[in-house]
């Protein structure tokens, strides 16, 4: 089943389980705590969920894919049973957490590593014809965010958006069911982030849906320093106004009911005849 973009963009709400996520790290330790708080999602707005269970935080440590299964199958059965009507996103660089998971109840792969991290990936994808997001990374998450650099960075994370699209949509993928995220944070230095941002609109010409996960990241504390994950929510919702603006179609966020709110406000002003 493809996304629906004909109600407006598509808010996903993230419910990372794990422990040492940089801003809801050990907040989802149960299965109930889940499904509390992905009710509220889906109630304020979300048409995705999308459940991790290891950290891309700067500087994490990798996990076992055993132990990755261990925390996110149990949470993808309890919502999939729960919510049914809303799709599930795993979000993984494991093929075997992939299947699993798709087993289990997701609908949607979310790979940091555009699928070239496992090479089982791909043909995983490819054989249950489900939605997935592309992101760009340079490095990896241990590694990622020492001296980052860049001819340019547009076109460099362009450039390779459009060849994992490209194999992708060799492998039989339909290019409607790919999405592609730009990576914001993930490798990058502020001026790269701000300079993805700025000109995040020339990504549509990749023909893909556009997902931007800029939510509470350390990019608003490096403008604003002293800024705390828990306090970032003005500039997430400042950074997502500015893409929504831009033509991007999904939002991967922590706070579900005030995207909603933010992108609505907005775009009732932004109907209203100058004259």
């Amino acid at each position: 089943m493809q996304l629906d973009f004909m109600h407006g963009p598509i808010l996903m709400g993230i419910l990372n389980i794990t422990p040492d996520s940089f801003y809801d790290g050990g907040q989802n330790d149960t299965v109930q705590t889940v499904l509390k708080r992905a009710g509220t999602m889906v109630q304020n707005g979300a048409r995705i969920l999308d459940i991790g269970g290891e950290s891309a935080r700067p500087g994490a440590k990798p996990v076992t894919a055993k132990e990755e299964q261990e925390r996110v199958i149990p949470v993808i059965e309890a919502v999939s049973e729960q919510f049914p009507e809303t799709r599930i996103s795993i979000d993984t660089r494991n093929a075997s957490t992939m299947q699993a998971a798709l087993e289990t109840g997701a609908g949607m792969i979310n790979d940091i590593t555009a699928l070239t991290y496992d090479p089982d990936a791909l043909k995983i994808v490819s054989d249950h014809k489900v939605p997935v997001c592309l992101m760009h990374m340079k490095g990896e998450p241990g590694t990622m965010q020492k001296d980052p650099k860049y001819d340019d960075v547009v076109q460099e994370v362009y450039a390779y958006l459009k060849e994992r699209r490209d194999v992708c949509v060799d492998a039989g993928l339909d290019q409607a069911q790919i999405i592609l995220d730009p990576g914001i944070g993930f490798g990058k230095t502020l001026e790269h982030n701000l300079k993805l941002l700025t000109q995040i609109d020339k990504f549509h010409s990749l023909n893909c849906p556009v997902m931007l996960g800029a939510s509470r990241k350390s990019f608003i504390e490096k403008l604003i320093p002293g800024t705390p994950a828990e306090d970032r929510l003005p500039g997430s919702l400042a950074a997502a106004l500015w893409a929504y603006q831009r033509g991007v179609q999904i939002f991967r966020v922590h706070d579900v009911p005030e995207t909603a709110q933010a992108i609505q406000v907005f775009s009732a002003i932004s109907s209203v005849p100058s004259s």
